[in-house]
């Protein structure tokens, strides 16, 4: 008898290390956790782009396709006006060049193949730098200025070459030899 009765002694002890060792190790897994933040719950871009927050603008995914240093350069990405007026976004690129984009209130506005382009007259920074671009709001309360250095890409990406902004066809002169038509 005595010998069952000290059996069940030590296995209540096994037990009892047993589970405080589950214990220490939850803990201790647990812990890394507890001391590092979350990754899913950092803000970042996901994409080219960059992101940023101008007053009730919030721009993401902005970046500048150009073919090269001191071309003209397309801005694509998104603008979405969280406010109950129409907003309007001047993005300066360097050298005075600019574009305004008019968002709506309360809706979206995608820079991309179905909208008017924004162009830039000229990039100062070559495919693959980034260019530090001046962000104004107009048209609501709160009037914001900010800088956003966005990368600038060139159509080296298949998916941004339709992007790449192109000289416009200047009109030739009218032909002055050939005959004029008879009354």
């Amino acid at each position: 008898m005595r010998i069952a009765a000290s059996n069940r002694v030590v296995n209540r002890a096994q037990r009892i290390s047993l589970i405080a060792l589950i214990g220490v190790g939850a803990l201790a897994v647990s812990g890394c956790s507890y001391i590092n933040p979350q990754s899913t719950g950092q803000i970042y871009s996901a994409s080219d782009g960059v992101r940023t927050d101008l007053g009730k603008l919030e721009l993401r995914n902005i970046l500048v396709v150009s073919s090269g240093k001191d071309k003209p350069g397309r801005i694509i990405g998104a603008v979405f006006n969280t406010s109950d007026t129409g907003i309007t976004l001047t993005i300066s690129g360097s050298g005075g060049s600019q574009t305004r984009i008019s968002v709506k209130a309360n809706e979206p506005y995608y820079l991309n193949e179905t909208t008017d382009a924004s162009i830039l007259s000229s990039v100062s920074a070559m495919p693959g730098a980034t260019e530090t671009l001046t962000l104004s709001q107009d048209g609501s309360a709160e009037p914001k200025t900010a800088e956003l250095t966005v990368p600038v890409l060139d159509g080296t990406l298949k998916e941004y070459q339709q992007y790449i902004p192109r000289a416009s066809p200047t009109p030739s002169p009218a032909d002055t030899s050939s005959p004029t038509p008879s009354s």
